[in-house]
């Protein structure tokens, strides 16, 4: 079951994690100007395909890694729209990491730890699959794109 844990649209509107109960979540913290922001197009490929069936994907904005998200919710939901078409909910900037972590985050690297047991998120574009039930969450790394994602989603859905 999904905890109770309020989350922060770009556009100010406020909603809570239970809302997604019963779907499949890929959530991701997001940069503009990472080496992998191109990944942007690979979940709203995903999200297209699969939203229908359950999907729904939750990209987190996070300056905490080399600085590759500066902009401003304004700014980060403009890129986001012209260069990608993401269409998938966005959510204010945060920290996943340190004192100042999200309590989504916290939550999450507590469920899905890392290799070795490590809670910290590594970089940009770390993912966390969690299933309809909420009791299930893979943690999915930086660099695994598309194919890996699609098979851990088709899995769930």
């Amino acid at each position: 079951m999904l905890p109770n844990i309020p989350l922060k649209r770009l556009d100010g509107s406020v909603e809570n994690l239970q809302d997604y109960a019963g779907k499949v979540l890929l959530i991701v913290n997001v940069a503009s100007k990472c080496g992998f922001t191109s990944q942007y197009r690979d979940l709203q490929n995903l999200y297209t395909a699969n939203q229908a069936k359950g999907l729904e994907i939750l990209g987190f904005p996070c300056n905490q890694f080399g600085a590759q998200e500066p902009g401003t919710s304004s700014e980060i939901a403009n890129f986001c729209s012209a260069n990608y078409g993401v269409t998938f909910p966005m959510f204010e900037k945060i920290d996943v990491n340190g004192d100042g972590a999200h309590p989504l985050y916290i939550y999450l690297k507590d469920q899905a730890p890392g290799i070795l047991g490590t809670t910290g998120i590594k970089w940009n574009f770390t993912k966390f699959l969690v299933s309809r039930d909420g009791d299930s969450i893979a943690r999915l790394a930086s660099a695994d794109g598309a194919s890996k994602m699609g098979e851990a989603i088709q899995k769930l859905l």
